[in-house]
């Protein structure tokens, strides 16, 4: 039997059941790495071309050995997806960024443990013709091939539908388990944007904005942790793209008392060289048009992976209809003030520090939410910054003081009120 990734429903439940099953202990073993195959026993993907024109398209990738594929079809906007297990990418630096005929531009890399993904997005509506990965034979390497021809909408949305059903009758019917924890710790839940085949912001040197936040992210935990009073845990420990409403799950499920995002900007060359850090809240009208951008950027990572926006849970997005619970919306204002107040001890603030706009993933309705912009890998005095290991460890403590603080104010609180 070829290799099957798991439909998008069934991949969030495992990993939702995985990590918040049983008891504090199984919770904190599955917020490990998940077990992923030694690189040097991948697949290899070398390199990458496109042919044909604007009714007919030829893809294909050179691969050190055959593999399995699976395609499918997602609109609004157009889109193929072709889901492969795990590979090393070793492709051209700008291998993607641009296409031809009816492939605007593609992308690829690791969408969950043991599997990748291909993404392409497409000038109009094309169907899949087909799509095959055949031996290497005389000299020649084995290669993954997707042939496109234009069609109408109408046929492309039929095919979407009709792929839709299919999935959707894999998918197994459970609901999320809670999680169960004997610590009354409060948890702070931190979320590295971006993961996976969604890179995030790049900056002119080549560092990755998903790199740049895994690495920051782990010495924060490390620094709320060793504080012993707080117990902390990550959307994701490596390279993997977690959905966007995953990580408002993660957070609602394992008991959050706050959920902090975080991110590294970027600006093209034509907005100017804004700089520093900002903290974000969430707020159906953007507090100014950048602010606004930068909403409308992190909430495509969805689409960036190849993710059916249609598919999301009911109670996700039943969120949306709770934003007016203005207790959580006061905490996570108290807690940008604190955040704000700590970290211009340490780096460098935006002109404007505290901003908001509706990121997807602050919409939890029970749990005080940032998202962090540590600051911009577009200046070259931010990315010096954040590329910098003392750097990280200063900013790291201040956001940790800033938490600590934060709780230490709501229980002074409480103190006072049950006086």
């Amino acid at each position: 039997m070829g290799w099957k990734p798991m439909p998008v429903q069934a991949v969030r439940w495992a990993l939702l059941g995985a990590l918040f099953a049983g008891t504090a202990a199984a919770a904190a073993a599955a917020a490990a790495p998940a077990a992923i195959p030694p690189a040097d026993s991948l697949p290899v993907a070398t390199d990458a071309r496109l042919g044909g024109d604007e009714t007919q398209t030829r893809f294909i990738m050179d691969l050190d050995r055959k593999i399995e594929l699976r395609v499918f079809t997602l609109a609004d906007p157009y889109r193929v997806v072709i889901d492969i297990p795990q590979v090393r990418f070793a492709l051209p630096p700008q291998a993607g960024d641009s296409g031809r005929g009816l492939i605007k531009a593609f992308r690829f890399g690791l969408v969950m443990p043991g599997g990748s993904r291909l993404v392409f997005d497409l000038v109009k509506p094309a169907r899949v013709d087909r799509a095959f990965v055949i031996d290497a034979a005389a000299g020649v390497p084995a290669r993954l091939v997707l042939d496109l021809a234009v069609t109408d909408r109408d046929s492309f949305l039929r095919r979407v539908a009709a792929e839709a059903k299919a999935a959707r009758g894999e998918a197994p019917a459970v609901s999320a388990p809670q999680a169960l924890s004997a610590d009354p710790r409060p948890l702070i839940v931190l979320d590295p944007g971006h993961g996976g085949i969604d890179n995030g912001t790049k900056a002119a040197s080549g560092e990755l904005e998903k790199d740049i936040v895994l690495d920051f992210a782990k010495r924060l935990r490390q620094r709320i942790e060793k504080t012993g009073k707080y117990r902390a845990l990550l959307t994701r420990t490596d390279d993997t793209f977690v959905a966007l409403a995953d990580r408002v799950q993660i957070a609602r499920n394992a008991g959050a008392a706050l959920f902090v995002s975080i991110h590294a900007d970027s600006l093209p060359r034509k907005e100017g060289d804004a700089e520093g850090a900002t903290v974000y809240t969430l707020s159906e009208t953007a507090s100014d048009p950048q602010a606004a951008r930068l909403a409308e950027q992190e909430n495509r990572a969805d689409v960036i992976a190849g993710v059916d926006l249609k598919q999301e849970p009911d109670d996700v997005a039943g969120i949306l209809l709770d934003l007016a619970q203005r207790e959580t919306k006061t905490f996570s204002m108290q807690l940008a003030r604190k955040l704000v107040g700590e970290m211009k001890e340490t780096t460098r603030l935006h002109k404007a520090p505290i901003k908001s706009a509706g990121f997807r993933v602050l919409r939890a309705p029970d749990v005080p939410s940032v998202l962090i912009e540590l600051g911009y890998v577009s200046n070259k005095q931010d990315l010096q910054s954040l590329l910098s290991d003392g750097w990280r460890d200063r900013t790291a403590e201040s956001i940790a003081a800033a938490v600590d603080d934060y709780f230490s104010a709501h229980l002074a609180g409480a103190r006072t009120g049950a006086n």
